[in-house]
């Protein structure tokens, strides 16, 4: 019988001005469908002049400059109601959700949604739930003691997954869905048998955890970054509407 990871599957994906989720902004966003494993994937995108300077450091990542954002990109409002119809869609269809790093993406676009349509992620959901696979969180669960970083790029490497086109939304996301295969997959024994719901549970206990960790390791180096422990999504503050 094949395993989740053979199944269909969404991925979703943003590139933005910057990495502060309460106020940064969304510039692209893509939603990458597949069917199953060797299916042709289908891709929808969108492009936004976010209203705000796009600061030279973010345009040096993604190439998505002021003036061609503010030329091609459309109004952020319609865009995330867009997006967030989408996720729904595909929530209510029970159709697992790739993240990559989900409560940066996730949040950034609960708090676009609050800034742009006074609405918020889980209004849009309403009795729906998303089932969330975080490639980062399955993977630093089922080998965390490989040592070394675990960004995008660095999984797809580790699996043998091809990204073509880094920091760019569409060819982010299905290489994180491809990453998820993947990992589902070479860790068959430990995860087949679970479900995607079962796992978007576990994925909570298993990103705090991982986060108390870092968050000691910083401690130790004298760091003050506060890591959060909360996933898939953080917890909304007053000023991000």
């Amino acid at each position: 019988m094949a395993g989740w990871y053979e199944g269909p599957l969404v991925a979703f994906d943003t590139e933005t001005t910057g990495i502060d989720v309460e106020t940064d902004r969304i510039v692209s966003a893509a939603v990458v469908v597949q069917d199953a494993r060797d299916a042709r994937p289908r891709v929808t995108r969108w492009l936004v002049s976010p209203g705000v300077p796009v600061p030279e450091q973010a345009t040096a990542v993604h190439g998505l400059t002021q003036e061609h954002l503010e030329r091609h990109g459309r109004w952020p409002a319609p865009v995330m109601d867009e997006v967030a119809r989408e996720l729904v869609a595909h929530a209510a269809a029970n159709r697992p959700l790739v993240v990559m790093n989900a409560p940066y993406d996730l949040t950034l676009l609960d708090r676009e949604l609050r800034r742009h349509r006074a609405s918020s992620l889980s209004r849009y959901l309403g009795d729906s739930e998303l089932c969330v696979l975080d490639p980062r969180v399955l993977d630093k669960h089922v080998d965390r003691y490989r040592k070394g970083p675990r960004t995008l790029a660095d999984l797809c490497a580790h699996y043998d997954v091809e990204l073509v086109d880094p920091h760019d939304a569409a060819a982010d996301a299905l290489a994180a869905l491809s990453v998820v295969r993947a990992v589902g997959a070479r860790f068959a024994t430990h995860l087949a048998r679970l479900t995607p719901k079962e796992l978007h549970e576990l994925q909570i206990t298993w990103h705090a955890a991982q986060a108390r960790g870092l968050q000691a390791w910083c401690a130790h180096g004298g760091s003050p970054e506060v890591v959060d422990p909360a996933w898939p999504l953080r917890t909304a503050l007053p000023s991000a509407a």
